[in-house]
């Protein structure tokens, strides 16, 4: 049995792409429905709790428009809401989190993995609980790097200033010697050639993009919620932000999007009912 309706996949801003991009690869028959709040980025230096209200109100917004699974692309929102969005919404919730973990611990030679992510997700020790859950002997190391999501969110990867921001945040890591390095938010696989230059060839860089889109497809094989083939499924992508700047970004680091990518108008919801 086909079930046509859309996946939900939502984020601060445009770093979910990287897991919409994993999921198109293995699932291509499946339409997305993303949201980037934009608008209200940075989600990372904000409280937990005002986070968990932003992703609530998302997490409704898709689940009216009849999401049959949500994907929450985001690690601050998901240290910040995901049980929360779980109970609330009656659809499956998968998070970005334990496949991260999960790889990282199948990677790492010599169990000193390290982590890197937002203020909100390096202070949650969430990882920490995810990796000591996926292997006992295995040590975690962290740094918080906030302005990387600024520099991607403004199309920046490669810039002098960034580089020289990435050795200042990674270089504690490097001398703890770990062979693994988590890319803890998922805007930071577009930063994944920079990383590899200052971390060196040895370190092998973990994004939960494709482990997440596994998770995802075992759910929906499991749940029988799969859309057949047939007729290219229709994506679309709304953003709380400037349509233009989410659009210019989103084609550079997504590459070819079956179907293309909807512009949408500027929906600023601080303060204002989503419809």
């Amino acid at each position: 049995m086909s079930d046509p309706r859309s996946i939900g996949i939502f984020d601060s801003g445009v770093g979910g792409l990287t897991v919409a991009r994993a999921v198109f690869d293995l699932l291509p028959h499946e339409p997305i429905l993303y949201v980037g709040d934009n608008g209200r980025f940075p989600y990372g230096p904000r409280p937990l709790e005002e986070i968990r209200t932003f992703a609530l109100e998302i997490a409704g917004y898709l689940v009216r428009r009849d999401v049959k699974l949500l994907v929450v692309a985001c690690n601050s929102i998901e240290v910040a809401a995901i049980a929360d969005v779980t109970q609330a919404h009656g659809v499956p919730v998968v998070g970005v989190i334990d496949p991260g973990a999960r790889a990282a611990v199948r990677a790492t030679r010599n169990r000193r993995i390290g982590l890197i992510g937002t203020e909100a997700t390096v202070a949650s020790g969430a990882y920490e609980r995810a990796v000591r859950a996926a292997s006992a002997d295995a040590q975690l190391f962290s740094a918080a790097c906030p302005v990387f999501v600024e520099h991607v969110e403004a199309g920046d990867t490669s810039s002098d200033a960034l580089l020289q921001a990435a050795r200042g945040y990674l270089g504690p890591l490097e001398r703890e010697g770990i062979d693994t390095l988590i890319l803890g938010c998922t805007h930071y696989p577009m930063l994944s050639g920079l990383i590899q230059i200052v971390m060196g060839e040895g370190v092998v860089l973990v994004s939960s993009a494709e482990e997440t889109a596994k998770d995802v497809f075992a759910i929906l094989r499991a749940a029988s919620l799969q859309r057949d083939g047939g007729l290219e499924p229709e994506h679309r992508f709304l953003t709380t932000g400037d349509p233009e700047q989410f659009r210019s970004i989103a084609h550079r680091f997504l590459g070819p999007v079956v179907g293309g990518i909807e512009e949408v108008a500027v929906r600023q919801v601080e303060g204002v009912a989503w419809s």
